[in-house]
C-alpha cells in the first residue's frame, strides 16, 4: 500500500489497536534487553573473562550500530515497506539472539561483540518501523497522540521490567539464556505481523545514499575505537591514526551531505539555534545518564552483594522515577516553558550524580540512580520535540531522525568514553592495592575487571581472597565515583546550553504530531 498525504483522518478500529499491541511488544523488548545485559554483566565477566575493552564493546556496540543505522532504516522502510522492514528486523533479531547464545556457550567474547553489532542493526530496523507504522495506522490526531503515548510508555516499562525478568532468569537459569529473552516476542511479531499490520510505503521517499551511511559509520567507529584503546593502552601511533581517520571521514560525511539534494542528515538544520541546542542536550544528557547507569547493576551485585533478582528489584524505583518524570513534563512545560523544565530536571539529575559520586553501598547507589532517572525524564521527552518543532515542516522527519540518533549516540558514548575513563581509573587503583602474595594469573584477572578479581578470588585461600576482593571493590567504587563526577560535569553543560540557547523558547508541542506533515512517520514524537 502506498502512502498518500491527501487522505482525511479516519478513526482507527479494532484491527489497528490489535496491531498496536503487536508493535508495543518489540518496542518494550528493545529497552528491556539492554537492562538484562547490564544485570548479567557480573556472570558474563566471570564466565567469558573478556578484557575491559571487550566488555565495553559488548555493552555499547549495540547502541553505536543502532545510532548509525536509524536514519538509514527509516529511509529504507519508506522505500521497501515499513511492515516488511519490521518483519525482516524481527527475523534478524531472532537469529542474532541464537548467535549470542552460541557465543556465550563457547565462551567467545569476540563473537559476542560481533553478535551485538548485528543486534544493533536489527534494532535499528525495528524501532523506526514500529513508530512509522503507528503514525500511518492512526491518522486521527487524538488517536495518534494516544497511540504514541502508549508506545513511549512501552519503552519506559521495558527499562523497569527488563531487570526484573533478567533477575528472575539469572536466579534460576544459566546466564546465557538471557539472550533468548526476546525470542518469544519476535516469534509473535513474525506470526501475527503480516495479518494485523498493514503495509505502508512513501511514494515520495528519497534515494538511500549508501556512501553517506558508510561515511557516517567510518566517522564514528574509529573515533570510539581510539578512545577505548587509549584508555586501555595509552597513546600509540596506530590508535591516533584511527582517531584522525574518523575525523577525516566525519568531514567527508558533512561535505557530502551539503552537496546532496536528499541528504541522510541535512547540515542546514544545524543553522537553527534551537535545533542545535536540542541535539546537544539530548546527546550530552544521555551521555551523562549512561556514564553512571550501566555501572549500577555491577555495583549492586559485585560491591553490594545482591543477587541478580534482588538487583533487578532494586532498580524498579529508578524506572518508575523515569516514567513519572516523563509524564510530568508536558503539563509542566505548559506552565513554565521548555527551558525552565529542562533546567529543573537536569538540576535534579545533577543532585543524583553528586550522590552517586559519594555512594559507598548499594542503598546509596540505588537512591542516586532513582534521582538521576527522575531528572532525565524531561530531557528524554523534550529533546527531539524541540528539534522537530524547530525544523521546517518538510524537514520534520529528518529532524526527528537526527534527534533519535543524538539520543542513542549519547547513550553509547556514555559507556564508550566515560566507561573507558572508569576502566583506566579502576586499573590504576587496583594495581596499587593488590595484596602481596597474589598469584600472577589472579593479579592479571583482577587488573582487568572486578568480575575477574572475584572469579580469581574463588581459587585463593580465604584471607588472601578477601584482601584481593576488597582491593578490587575499592578500585571499582573509585571508578564509579569518577564516572559520576564526569556525568555531573556533563549535566552542568546541559544546564548552560538550555539557559543560553532556549531561554526565549516559551512553547513546544509536547506529544502533538505536527499537522504540517501528518502522514510522515518520522515526524511523530521522538523515541524516548
Amino acid at each position: 500500500m502506498d502512502e498518500r498525504h491527501d487522505k482525511p483522518p479516519v478513526r482507527a478500529g479494532a484491527r489497528q489497536w490489535l496491531g498496536l499491541a503487536v508493535l508495543l511488544l518489540p518496542t518494550m523488548l528493545l529497552t528491556a534487553d539492554l537492562g538484562v545485559l547490564w544485570l548479567a554483566t557480573p556472570d558474563l565477566t566471570a564466565d567469558l573473562r573478556p578484557s575491559g575493552t571487550e566488555l565495553l564493546w559488548i555493552t555499547d556496540v549495540y547502541g553505536f550500530m543502532t545510532a548509525g543505522f536509524l536514519v538509514v532504516m527509516g529511509t529504507l522502510g519508506d522505500r521497501v515497506g515499513r511492515r516488511r522492514l519490521l518483519l525482516a528486523g524481527a527475523a534478524l533479531y531472532l537469529l542474532v539472539e541464537i548467535l549470542m547464545l552460541t557465543a556465550a556457550a563457547v565462551r567467545n567474547p569476540a563473537l559476542l561483540v560481533g553478535s551485538r553489532a548485528l543486534l544493533g542493526v536489527a534494532g535499528a530496523a525495528i524501532l523506526p518501523s514500529t513508530l512509522s507504522l503507528i503514525s500511518a495506522m492512526f491518522t486521527d490526531p487524538g488517536q495518534r497522540t494516544r497511540a504514541i503515548s502508549l508506545w513511549s510508555t512501552a519503552l519506559a516499562l521495558g527499562v523497569g521490567l527488563g531487570p526484573v525478568f533478567g533477575g528472575l532468569l539469572l536466579s534460576e537459569l544459566w546466564w546465557g539464556w538471557v539472550f533468548l529473552l526476546g525470542a518469544p516476542v519476535m516469534v509473535v511479531v513474525l506470526a501475527a505481523g503480516r495479518s494485523v499490520l498493514p503495509e505502508f510505503r512513501d511514494v515520495s521517499a528519497g534515494r538511500l545514499d549508501v556512501p553517506s551511511v558508510l561515511l557516517f559509520l567510518l566517522a564514528v567507529l574509529p573515533v570510539v575505537y581510539a578512545i577505548k584503546r587509549i584508555a586501555e593502552h595509552g597513546w600509540h601511533a596506530p590508535v591516533v591514526a584511527a582517531g584522525v581517520a574518523g575525523v577525516v571521514f566525519g568531514w567527508l560525511f558533512v561535505r557530502r551531505q551539503r552537496r546532496l539534494t536528499a541528504p541522510l542528515l541535512d547540515p542546514r538544520l544545524f543553522a537553527d539555534r534551537t535545533f542545535s541546542a536540542a541535539l546537544a542536550i539530548l546527546f550530552l544528557g544521555m551521555m551523562a545518564l549512561n556514564s553512571v547507569e550501566y555501572l549500577v547493576p555491577p555495583f549492586l551485585q559485585m560491591v553490594g552483594g545482591l543477587s541478580p533478582m534482588a538487583g533487578g528489584l532494586w532498580l524498579l524505583p529508578s524506572a518508575a522515577a523515569f516514567l513519572l518524570g516523563s509524564q510530568l513534563t508536558p503539563p509542566l512545560v505548559r506552565r513554565a516553558g521548555p527551558a525552565r523544565v529542562l533546567v529543573a530536571g537536569t538540576l535534579v539529575s545533577l543532585v543524583g550524580y553528586v550522590l552517586a559520586a559519594q555512594a559507598a553501598g548499594p542503598v546509596a547507589a540505588a537512591v542516586a540512580i532513582t534521582v538521576i532517572m527522575f531528572g532525565v525524564g524531561p530531557i528524554s521527552v523534550l529533546g527531539t520535540e524541540l528539534a522537530v518543532t524547530a525544523a521546517p515542516a518538510e524537514k520534520a522527519g529528518s529532524a526527528a531522525a537526527a534527534g533519535q540518533t543524538a539520543y542513542d549516540l549519547g547513550l553509547a558514548m556514555g559507556i564508550a568514553i566515560t566507561g573507558s575513563v572508569a576502566t583506566a581509573v579502576y586499573r590504576d587503583r587496583v594495581a596499587s592495592r593488590i595484596p602481596a602474595g597474589t598469584p600472577s594469573g589472579a593479579e592479571r584477572a583482577a587488573h582487568d575487571t572486578l568480575g575477574g578479581a572475584i572469579s580469581a578470588a574463588d581459587n585463593l585461600p580465604a584471607p588472601l581472597a578477601h584482601r584481593l576482593t576488597d582491593a578490587a571493590q575499592d578500585a571499582f567504587v573509585s571508578a564509579f565515583h569518577i564516572a559520576a563526577t564526569v556525568a555531573a560535569a556533563l549535566a552542568v553543560v546541559v544546564i548552560v546550553v538550555a539557559l543560553t540557547a532556549l531561554r526565549r523558547r516559551t512553547t513546544v508541542a509536547v506529544g502533538d504530531p505536527r499537522p504540517e506533515a501528518p502522514d510522515r512517520a518520522d515526524s511523530a514524537p521522538a523515541v524516548r
